[in-house]
C-alpha cells in the first residue's frame, strides 16, 4: 500500500444502508413466523445498519496514529477539495457521528427485543417502530456519511510518497535543473503524480545506497516560489512536506538562464533553510556556464558533472542509519 487512504472502500450513502438493512430484514422474516418472524427481522435489520456503519468507520486508520506527513497532507486535501468542509478535524466528526449512529442502532434492538412478548400483531408494530427510529438515526448521519465519502474520494488520489523512508526534498526555481537531477540520480521507479490540490505534478524518484532506499521529491507548485506567493491550501502542503524532509537541496542557476535573478533565487533559499528543521544544502548547477554565486556545491546537470557528489552529499546529510535487530554487546 503507498498510502494510508489509498484502500478505503466506497462509503455507502443512508439510502443504501438503509435499503440493505430492510430487504435484507424481509427476507429473514419470510423464514420464521409469529413473534419469531418480527424478532428476527429486528435482529437483521439492526445488524445490517450496524455493521455498515460500524465498517465505514474502521475502514479508516486512525488519524492520530498516522504520520504528521499525512496528517497535515490530508487535512490540506480535504479542506481544497471538499466544498464546505473544515479539514481533517470535520472528518474526525463525521466518523464520531457514524459511530454514534451504528451503537444507537444496536441500542434500539434491545429496547424493542425485550418488549416483543405478547401477540405477533404488538410485535409487528413494534419491529415497525424500531424500524422507523433506526431510518431517522441513518438519515441522521446522511451528511456525515456524504462528507466521509468525499473526504475518501479526495485522498485516495494522493502521490505515492512514504514517510518512512530517508527523503531529499528538490527546491528552487523553475527551470534550474530540478527534474532533471531527479530524473539522473533515480532509477527506472521514478513516478510523476500530482496533488489533488494543484494541477501542478510532483515527481518522486528513487535511489538505493547500502541496502537503504531514498526518495528525492521535487515538489513544483509549492517549493518553486516564495511564501507569499501561495495560498493558504499551498502553504499547508509545504508544512507536511516539513515533516517529510530529512534533507533539502536547494538549486540556484547563477547564468540566469532560469528566468528569475540570482538575488531572488537566494531568498527562496533563505526563506527554505528558515523553515526547514533539516539540513539545508545549496547546490550551483549549470556550473559549466558560471560558478558566480556562493553554494556548498557545483554541479552541471547536462555535463553530469560532480551530479554524483551532490548526492552523496545530501545522503550524507540524511544521515540515515539502519535499526539492526540486536543489541550491542
Amino acid at each position: 500500500m503507498s498510502h494510508p487512504f489509498e484502500d478505503l472502500p466506497t462509503t455507502p450513502t443512508a439510502e443504501e444502508v438503509i435499503d440493505k438493512a430492510f430487504s435484507r430484514a424481509a427476507r429473514a422474516g419470510k423464514a420464521k413466523t409469529g413473534i419469531e418472524g418480527q424478532q428476527s427481522m429486528l435482529q437483521t435489520a439492526s445488524n445490517i445498519v450496524s455493521d455498515n456503519l460500524q465498517n465505514v468507520v474502521t475502514a479508516w486508520p486512525d488519524i492520530d496514529t498516522l504520520d504528521p506527513f499525512y496528517v497535515e497532507l490530508a487535512d490540506a486535501v480535504i479542506t481544497s477539495n471538499v466544498e464546505g468542509e473544515g479539514g481533517i478535524d470535520a472528518l474526525r466528526q463525521h466518523l464520531s457521528e457514524v459511530q454514534w449512529a451504528s451503537r444507537k442502532a444496536k441500542d434500539i434492538h434491545s429496547e424493542y427485543q425485550g418488549r416483543m412478548t405478547g401477540d405477533a400483531d404488538t410485535a409487528r408494530k413494534l419491529r415497525k417502530q424500531a424500524f422507523a427510529r433506526m431510518a431517522d438515526i441513518v438519515e441522521e448521519v446522511e451528511d456525515d456519511l456524504a462528507g466521509i465519502s468525499a473526504a475518501r474520494d479526495a485522498l485516495k488520489t494522493l502521490p505515492d510518497i512514504r514517510p518512512d523512508e530517508p527523503t531529499i526534498v528538490v527546491a528552487g526555481y523553475p527551470n534550474v535543473g530540478k527534474s532533471s537531477f531527479v530524473n539522473l540520480v533515480t532509477n527506472a521507479r521514478n513516478e510523476t503524480a500530482s496533488y489533488p490540490f494543484t494541477t501542478t505534478q510532483i515527481r518522486v524518484g528513487h535511489v538505493e545506497r547500502d541496502r537503504i532506499r531514498y526518495q528525492l521529491v521535487d515538489t513544483p507548485g509549492l517549493l518553486d516560489r516564495p511564501e507569499a506567493e501561495r495560498n493558504d491550501i499551498e502553504s499547508q502542503a509545504v508544512s507536511a512536506v516539513e515533516h517529510l524532509a530529512d534533507a533539502v537541496l536547494v538549486f540556484l542557476d547563477a547564468s540566469g538562464n532560469c528566468g528569475y535573478p540570482i538575488a531572488v533565487q537566494l531568498e527562496l533559499r533563505d526563506a527554505l533553510e528558515d523553515r526547514f528543521d533539516a539540513p539545508v544544502l545549496t547546490v550551483a548547477n549549470k556550473a559549466d556556464l558560471t560558478r558566480d554565486v556562493e553554494a556548498d556545491h557545483y554541479m552541471s546537470v547536462t555535463e553530469e558533472d560532480n551530479v554524483d557528489g551532490v548526492l552523496d552529499a545530501a545522503i550524507e546529510a540524511v544521515g540515515y542509519e539502519i535499526e539492526l535487530p540486536f543489541d550491542d554487546e
